[in-house]
């Protein structure tokens, strides 16, 4: 953590530090760049716990790029209710285009598996997804990401762009939550 980034009185602990997400973010921009050299790419960013993620990535990305935006549903507070909303579309047709989902964490995989369903179905050229953080012991699903940030453990954490309750989304790490904080 930077000395200006003071530890929030609810985070227990800093689990990944805005150093270590600058740099991981800078490599993973580079990786992408690479593996669509020479193909426009569309960046489908999931709202709103992704949108730190994508501004930083997009800055990293050195190919042509746009974005486009869904909002899906399907917690509330701090549990999965198990079902998907979908509370915003894509407002360009995906069909014919590399399309790279933008996402903020994958812990039980349900919304993600729900969306790659409903995109394939568009017919787009390719469909990958790249996420911040991913909790592989959390899934109900089976959901691979090409491009994952940190694999981190079945804790619950805010902060750059996580939320408990629409708050703690702008913090400049990723922390855990204190359980008091969660009631």
């Amino acid at each position: 953590m930077t000395e200006s980034a003071a530890l929030h009185p609810d985070i227990l602990r800093v689990l990944i530090t805005q150093d270590e997400l600058r740099v991981r973010i800078r490599e993973m921009g580079r990786q992408i760049s690479r593996d669509y050299a020479g193909r426009p790419l569309t960046l489908v960013s999931i709202l709103k716990g992704s949108v730190l993620f994508l501004s930083d990535l997009m800055r990293e990305i050195d190919i042509d790029c746009t974005i486009d935006f869904m909002c899906l549903s399907s917690y509330e507070g701090k549990a999965s209710t198990g079902v998907v909303r979908m509370l915003l579309d894509l407002r360009e047709s995906a069909e014919g285009r590399d399309l790279l989902v933008v996402e903020d964490i994958i812990d039980t995989g349900l919304t993600l598996s729900y969306l790659m369903q409903n995109l394939k179905t568009r017919k787009p050229a390719s469909l990958e997804i790249c996420t911040l953080l991913d909790k592989p012991e959390c899934r109900k699903v089976k959901v691979a990401a090409k491009y994952v940030g940190f694999p981190i453990p079945n804790e619950f954490v805010v902060g750059y762009g996580l939320d408990y309750k629409e708050q703690y989304r702008n913090l400049p790490y990723v922390g855990v939550l204190k359980e008091s904080a969660a009631k």
